[in-house]
Order: structure tokens, then sequence, then C-alpha cells
């Protein structure tokens, strides 16, 4: 099945996914050392980003976050892609500099479809996302 999304950072990337029907916020929230999601109460505490298709509503807190997103990626610690239902500035912008594929809008209930574990594609190119 493919989902039409509108493109937010390019490339394509596939992975696992891991949802949360909460907003991130990455400055605080995750370890950028070991890519752990860190903020108390979380749905996602205690998880690891590293390497799987993030999918949340959209992003929270400090612009901070974005540089946060850049060092998880300098420490290969980054998700492989990102999926939002609605981005906002903090991530788009963590996104594309740390060349993350993201895209939003999503033409499909994405929390209705995807459950974590599954695989998917996200090509940020084309503006879809591949459920395998």
């Amino acid at each position: 099945m493919i989902i039409e999304a509108r493109t937010i950072s390019r490339g394509q990337a596939s992975g696992e996914v891991l949802i949360s029907r909460e907003p991130i916020g990455f400055l605080g929230g995750v370890d950028p050392e070991s890519g752990f999601v860190i903020e108390k109460g979380h749905p996602l505490e205690g998880k690891n980003i590293s390497g799987r298709v993030l999918v949340f509503p959209n992003g929270k807190g400090s612009t901070v976050g974005s540089y946060v997103m850049l060092q998880l990626a300098k420490n290969k610690k980054a998700p492989a892609a990102i999926i939002n239902i609605s981005a906002e500035p903090i991530i788009v912008v963590g996104a594309i500099i740390s060349k993350i594929p993201m895209v939003d809008k999503p033409g499909k209930d994405v929390f209705a479809l995807l459950k974590d574990g599954m695989m998917v594609e996200v090509d940020g190119d084309k503006g879809t996302i591949q459920i395998d």
C-alpha cells in the first residue's frame, strides 16, 4: 500500500515503525548520544529511535531541538525517517539539516494503519509512504 504525503525533507529510507501519538521534543526529550527517549512520562520513554521510522503528530519545545536532531545524525543515532501529521519548523529544520527523509500530511490515518515494528519506506522525494 502506498500513502501519498507532502515532502518535507528529501531522500529515501526504510525501517521499522516506532509510533507516538504524543508530540516529541528533542531538546531534553531524546538523548543525542544514544537515541533513547528520556522525557519522563512520554509514551516512548526508554525506547530507542535510532534507525526507526519515527511516526508522531508534531514536534514541541525549543528550537535547539533541531540541533539535537543533527547531533543524533552525527552520532549515527537518528531516526531513519520521520512521518508527521503536521510538521512544524523545529522538526522540519532538524530533518533537513540532518538529511533525514521526512513527510507530513499523510492522505490516510497512519495511526490506524501503522503499528510498531512494521516495515515501511518513506520517500521524501516523491512524498510517499510504502507499507511492506
